[in-house]
């Protein structure tokens, strides 16, 4: 499967860097969200509030929003981003995403290329068993959706998908899509290292704990067998954290 970095070209990561400053004394006390042209903005004691890039933060009306205001209120003394998930999301989007639409299409793309459920282990049995049972579902989805089986491979030798699959793909699922909703699937693709689960995901075929779980059907193997190691687990709670607040952008 592909390194979810992205070389030269990683404006998702890129933004996500650039919104991550020191921490500075909170300098406001109301919070609110403002009707705006494509949305509402964030605004912060009745001014607008604007994105470590200086463009105004503006986001889709709903849960995204409402999540990104709650976790300015909720900021003490000083102002965290560690602690703000969904604000970093949206900085990332409007700073990162709108202008590189196609950049990051074709990121998800070469995942959909070398998609995590083709990959499939020869042994144990009891393992072969999960991946079937938690993947077969989703493989199954994308031949019915798009027209063409995706190819499985044994082990983890590099087995291109059919580029009539990865065109369907494209020509289906990113031609009206906008950016909020873009920067999610991307999101959602990289944590879990599967274009297709992000997909099903936003086509409403599985929920976002069954996409974490089939996400981490080998990892949670192997800690069955051996155990959890503790840095390993945190790391896969801040990356929990990063999805769930993807989800709330894919709407």
């Amino acid at each position: 499967m592909p390194d979810p970095t992205w070389g030269d070209i990683d404006p998702i990561r890129a933004a996500a860097k650039a919104s991550a400053p020191e921490r500075p004394k909170r300098f406001y006390k109301e919070v609110g969200l403002a009707e705006a042209e494509g949305g509402v903005v964030l605004v912060l004691d009745g001014r607008p509030a604007r994105t470590p890039g200086r463009r105004p933060l503006v986001m889709p009306a709903g849960a995204f929003a409402e999540a990104a205001a709650e976790e300015w209120r909720a900021q003490g003394e000083t102002i965290n981003p560690a602690t703000m998930p969904v604000t970093r999301a949206a900085n990332t989007v409007i700073d990162g995403v709108v202008d590189q639409m196609e950049a990051v299409r074709d990121e998800i793309l070469k995942y959909a290329g070398t998609d995590l459920l083709c990959y499939r282990a020869d042994n144990p049995e009891a393992l072969c068993a999960l991946q079937t049972q938690n993947w077969d579902p989703v493989v199954d989805w994308v031949a019915q959706t798009y027209g063409h089986r995706p190819v499985l491979a044994g082990g983890v030798m590099h087995t291109p998908q059919p580029d009539a699959l990865i065109a369907a793909i494209r020509d289906a699922d990113f031609a009206e899509m906008e950016p909020f909703a873009l920067a999610g699937l991307y999101t959602v693709t990289v944590l879990t290292g599967s274009a297709f689960l992000a997909l099903a995901l936003k086509r409403g075929l599985i929920d976002a704990d069954a996409v974490w779980t089939a996400a981490h059907v080998d990892e949670d193997w192997q800690i069955s067998q051996w155990g959890e190691d503790e840095e390993a687990s945190a790391r896969r709670a801040a990356r929990r954290i990063e999805f769930d607040a993807a989800i709330l952008s894919l709407g």
